[in-house]
């Protein structure tokens, strides 16, 4: 008879503060040459959404071709200074803050808001929904800018520990699943061959080095990326799509959007260019939800990106103060009139892990990137004309990745605690499941669950529930605090935790978290 393992063997992965593998961290930076095509890569990751989202939500305001190109190069230009805010002075983790699907309800409503859709002429509706989707954003980013800069979205994180923010970080990734298959599906010829390239250079060819440096894994996005959208180039001059469906045309066709031939060659993008903003209580009240929602996103895209990036968990105090910033990213949303407000970018969280790049620097200059081309409306237009298939392709990979940092989180708490057991998979299941209930209703009756006379309150309950991370906080943090919470803090993680709750908890912190241009002087951490 064999003797028995010896208890080291059976537990040969015990649990590790910091990921293995990454090759930058925080402070760490590659060559510039590196850092640069890096940060292209960034910017170019963060083109899909800027896309997106003005590609849907312009045409239901009556705008043109010509206004989803301004508001596409308004977006790209106030994420490219949101991220230089949040890197330098707020959160300081790298984090490319891209625009937001959470506030996609509450812009919905104000666009079939029955004062502006009896305006005839559909320039002017555009004109005067926008403004009023910016007075909205404006009132509502106060609620995160109070939140952070008053510290009392530090106070609220004092009630997080690892074991609830597990479902609150994965679903961060796993509740996108909607941008990533489905999107692939519109056009598979275009979307597998780039979802199976990307792998294969990322993961199976990634010890493949030029000069020393694994150039397919660290830029498998930009390789990838470029040699399908040459060939979906090559299948739309050949005529492939000629006779194909219009809805097929416009997911796989590089000439359909319209962008290139519809951008100016400079524009700069400046605050009110739509002109004063209209305030309204009902649609500002509907937007606080989703900033409040973006808030949660971003929570636990910092808790992922700090650990992707070799980072300790963010103290309290740092926490709070990026929320802080974000809050004047989402007021800048709404001076300049970007269509939607701003939140980490979770497919760029999921980049710093696929290269093994966590470096602050690569993400400022992929900021650079888009103040620049923003700029020159030609060059960035070329592009935002990416089929969005392409991108899809991308998220199917990236946002797994972000959901399976927060999976991580898993090893500090004891699973083989039925109480634990109990709340991860009853948030987990809930975060799914509630959100897919409203969409589902929403397809059919051309409104959400919540369809009362007050527009507001519909707005406000139905953001919050469409959302996997605010739904996974809400249950987890209540069932984590509610449950044996005095009997169980070893088992929910809280011996590891409690050390990184304050600034001074651990050394470490000062080195990733200290304000630049010696500013702590004058704001001192808690």
């Amino acid at each position: 008879m064999a003797a028995a393992a010896k208890t080291e063997e059976i537990i040969s992965h015990p649990p590790m503060e910091q990921l293995q593998g990454l090759e930058y961290c925080i402070d760490s930076n590659p060559s510039w040459v590196e850092s640069i095509a890096l940060g292209f890569q960034h910017y170019i990751l963060a083109l899909g959404t800027a896309v997106m989202i003005p590609s849907f939500l312009v045409p239901l305001m009556g705008g043109s071709d010509d206004d989803k190109v301004r508001v596409v190069q308004t977006l790209l230009f106030v994420e490219g200074i949101n991220t230089l805010l949040q890197t330098l002075f707020g959160t300081r983790l790298p984090t490319v803050m891209g625009g937001s699907y959470a506030f996609m309800v509450p812009i919905i409503s104000i666009i079939h808001d029955s004062k502006l859709t009896r305006i005839e002429d559909s320039h002017l509706r555009f004109l005067s929904t926008m403004r009023a989707v910016q007075g909205a954003m404006i009132v509502a980013s106060s609620i995160q800018i109070i939140l952070g800069f008053s510290q009392l979205w530090a106070i609220c994180s004092r009630f997080f520990s690892p074991l609830g923010m597990v479902p609150v970080i994965a679903l961060a990734g796993f509740g996108l699943f909607d941008r990533g298959f489905p999107v692939v599906g519109h056009c598979v010829e275009i979307g597998i061959p780039m979802l199976i390239l990307f792998i294969v250079f990322s993961q199976y060819l990634k010890n493949f080095q030029t000069r020393q440096l694994p150039i397919l894994e660290r830029f498998a996005l930009l390789i990838s990326a470029t040699v399908i959208w040459a060939y979906a180039h090559l299948l739309t001059a050949s005529g492939a799509y000629k006779h194909r469906p219009e809805l097929t045309q416009h997911n796989c066709r590089t000439d359909k959007a319209n962008l290139i031939s519809s951008a100016p060659w400079i524009k700069i993008p400046y605050p009110l260019e739509w002109g004063a903003p209209t305030f309204d209580a009902g649609h500002a009240f509907g937007m606080m939800a989703a900033v409040l929602v973006s808030l949660i996103e971003s929570t636990g895209a910092y808790k992922a990106a700090s650990r992707l990036a070799s980072a300790t968990p963010p103290p309290a105090h740092v926490l709070s103060r990026g929320v802080g910033w974000q809050g004047i990213g989402i007021l800048l949303n709404g001076l300049f009139g970007t269509l939607t407000g701003s939140t980490v970018s979770v497919e760029n969280v999921g980049l710093l892990g696929s290269t093994r790049v966590g470096s602050r620097r690569v993400v400022q200059i992929s900021a650079g990137f888009m103040i620049f081309f923003s700029m020159l409306g030609k060059f960035g237009a070329l592009f935002a004309s990416i089929p969005f298939p392409i991108f899809a392709a991308a998220y199917c990979v990236l946002f797994g990745l972000v959901a399976s940092v927060g999976l991580s989180f898993l090893q500090f708490t004891n699973m083989n605690s039925m109480r634990n057991l109990f709340i991860t998979g009853v948030a987990l299941f809930l975060g799914f499941s509630v959100p897919e209930y409203f969409r589902e209703f929403t397809s059919k009756a051309l409104h959400g669950p919540t369809h009362t006379s007050a527009g507001w309150f519909n707005d406000f309950l139905n953001t919050i529930f469409f959302s996997s991370p605010t739904v996974a906080l809400i249950v987890a943090v209540f069932l984590d605090n509610t449950l044996d919470y005095k009997d169980s803090a070893k088992d929910r993680g809280m011996p590891w935790w409690a050390k990184f709750r304050t600034f001074k908890g651990d050394s470490r912190n000062e080195e990733f978290y200290t304000l630049p241009f010696n500013l702590n002087r004058y704001f001192p951490p808690s």
